[in-house]
């Protein structure tokens, strides 16, 4: 009984698994740099929602009270903190007409370095904003 022994192996060469290494390099050249800016728009969005929450308090303070709160424990909400900001304010030279607060972001940012998110009595206020309109959601 004679066997039939196939003298050549399946598989890839080192040509070909290198052609698929080179291409799943250059669209990871692509791919991570839109992925790192969206997980940190979704970060952004976090410290918009936050401020957006304060800001809804502060009018219906100002309602009831004639005047802005200046501490947020005495506003009629609970929130945690935001995770990748640091708070301050809020603040003001006249508490019945205005109020301010701006949270800035703690660590690293995607290349986005660091950047502030400041609100007043009118809303987001993107003149004293040091984010990247790449970063700022839809108003």
């Amino acid at each position: 009984m004679k066997l039939n022994v196939n003298s050549k192996k399946a598989g890839f060469s080192l040509v070909e698994l290198t052609i698929v290494v080179v291409i799943l390099g250059v669209l990871a050249t692509f791919a991570v740099p839109r992925f790192m800016s969206s997980v940190e728009k979704t970060k952004a969005s976090e410290a918009f929602s936050y401020m957006a929450q304060i800001e809804s308090a502060q009018a219906r303070y100002n309602a009831e009270n004639g005047r802005y709160a200046n501490r947020t424990r005495d506003l009629d909400i609970e929130l945690n903190s935001p995770e990748f900001f640091s708070i301050s304010g809020p603040y003001s030279s006249n508490w019945e007409t205005k109020w301010e607060m701006k949270l800035t972001r703690n660590g690293a940012s995607s290349g986005f370095g660091r950047y502030t998110v400041v609100f007043d009595q009118d809303g987001f206020n993107s003149r004293k904003s040091s984010i990247s309109r790449d970063l700022t959601p839809a108003l």
